[in-house]
């Protein structure tokens, strides 16, 4: 059995790895690569011959984890795609997205070029809604914690995973020589008691865990839940200030627990009401999935829909859908809040709301997620004083602020506790991946006093399991 990891080694974005077992290819995970440059053709340089995948296992549908699916088809793969089924609405959708990105991108550029007689042409779609199409013919569901044989010498169970709707550890069971030996990809492992999701679930013993570390060497914010850093934040720009706040998040995920979470301020009268606009029709689709898959929201989210009725619709909620209604909102100078898509600024509704908001110094940004480097969140989270916006530079002079109470990550004591479940004598070995090298390196220290023993993969490099 052969692991090598072709995505996430050594950094956050991009996860993908590959299982192999005799002659037989697993790839787990195919996601974009969004932090080389704005390069987005690196993501058509897999490593290996996508005509030669067996199978695809997807943890969740984040685009890091699946974006490159579509891509992988293109060149050539013609496999089964294994994943839960709110990860399989979730991933179409996300895809689909991610067409109309590189189409606009695309466009961007021919209009620069045609501007500009030398101007870059921009980056060309890596794929198409026709090859988003032929992947999704592709997906096979399975329920967690049901064991799914792939062959005779495969058997797959996905674990729970909190994180998003529908996300999953992957653990496999192999008869290798007639030995059996098992390895669990964590995908992205969530946190206990967060808004809409069901807690992450322990993996079962194993030999080998190829976990993510994100948050390695750092600990959320603990003093204050949810609630309470939204109430005192909303109550400072928008009651005390009469301002507005400007909350971007990720349409999958993020939105519906960010509107739960204002549900239930909002309905239990801990602020007089606000009007919140969710600015992203991706978000409202999204919300839809979710209520589809309603069974696998969290006992809290159940009996708050039991007890009071949908828990991502409200009396001061409007869910924004035409680009005209959007604009309006721009308008609007009453104190509100505006959630809107993408989560790092790259792209989407967000860019608006932005352009005509980030000179108002009655404007707050709130960031509630991970900004990979290279992106408009992350420069404006580190504090540049000018930043380009649709073709212009301009001045910050809204307040920047962040925090990790909504982070669907766990820390780095969630991340030492999923792994340290595990037998010390039995566990041969972690290999971490999905986080920066000193997010890892702070993991692996932690690990390596008690008997663990830890590997940063580089990518590409085979390891013999």
């Amino acid at each position: 059995m052969k692991l090598i990891i072709h995505g996430a080694a050594r950094q956050v974005t991009g996860s993908m790895h590959l299982l192999q077992v005799g002659q037989y290819k697993i790839l787990i995970d195919c996601g974009l690569d969004y932090e080389k440059d704005h390069n987005i053709q690196v993501n058509e340089d897999f490593g290996f011959d996508p005509e030669k995948i067996d199978v695809v296992v997807l943890t969740h549908a984040h685009i890091d984890h699946s974006g490159n699916l579509p891509t992988l088809v293109r060149m050539g793969f013609s496999g089964q795609i294994l994943c839960t089924p709110p990860t399989a609405d979730l991933t179409e959708l996300l895809l689909i997205d991610s067409v109309n990105i590189f189409l606009s991108k695309a466009d961007k550029g021919r209009r620069n070029r045609k501007r500009h007689k030398h101007g870059s042409s921009g980056p060309q779609p890596l794929y198409l809604q026709k090859h988003v199409m032929d992947t999704v013919e592709r997906f096979v569901t399975i329920g967690y914690n049901r064991p799914f044989r792939i062959n005779g010498e495969i058997e797959l169970t996905f674990i729970p995973a909190g994180h998003l709707l529908g996300a999953a550890a992957a653990v496999f069971r192999v008869t290798e020589d007639g030995v059996e030996k098992s390895i669990a990809f964590t995908g992205d492992i969530g946190r206990k008691n967060y808004p809409v999701l069901n807690d992450p679930e322990p993996l079962p013993q194993v030999d080998y865990i190829v976990s993510e570390a994100t948050y390695g060497g750092r600990m959320h914010t603990k003093d204050k839940s949810v609630e309470e850093t939204l109430v005192e934040t909303i109550d400072k720009v928008c009651i005390k200030e009469q301002g507005r706040l400007i909350i971007p998040a990720f349409s999958i995920g993020r939105t519906q627990s960010l509107v739960f979470a204002l549900n239930k301020i909002f309905s239990s009268g801990l602020l007089p009401p606000v009007a919140i606009f969710v600015d992203s029709p991706m978000a409202s689709r999204a919300t839809e999935i979710f209520r589809k898959h309603h069974s696998q929201v969290n006992p809290e989210a159940q009996e708050f829909y039991n007890r009071l009725g949908d828990e991502f619709d409200f009396d001061n909620l409007t869910y924004v859908e035409t680009l005209k209604d959007s604009r309006q909102v721009s308008n609007y100078y009453e104190p509100c809040i505006i959630i809107s898509s993408a989560g790092m600024l790259e792209g989407g509704r967000i860019q608006d709301h932005l352009f005509y908001n980030i000179q108002n110094y009655y404007c707050t940004i709130l960031f509630i997620g991970y900004c990979a480097k290279g992106t408009l969140g992350y420069r404006l989270l580190r504090g540049d004083p000018i930043v380009h916006i649709k073709d212009r530079d301009l001045a910050v002079y809204a307040t920047i602020k962040k925090t990790d109470v909504l982070s669907a990550h766990g820390d780095h004591e969630d991340l030492l506790n999923n792994i340290m479940q595990q037998d010390v004598d039995h566990l041969k070995g972690v290999f971490l991946v999905h986080g920066e090298q000193v997010s890892m390196q702070a993991l692996a220290d932690a690990l390596e006093p008690e008997g663990y023993k830890v590997t940063i993969p580089e990518k590409g490099v085979s390891y013999e399991l």
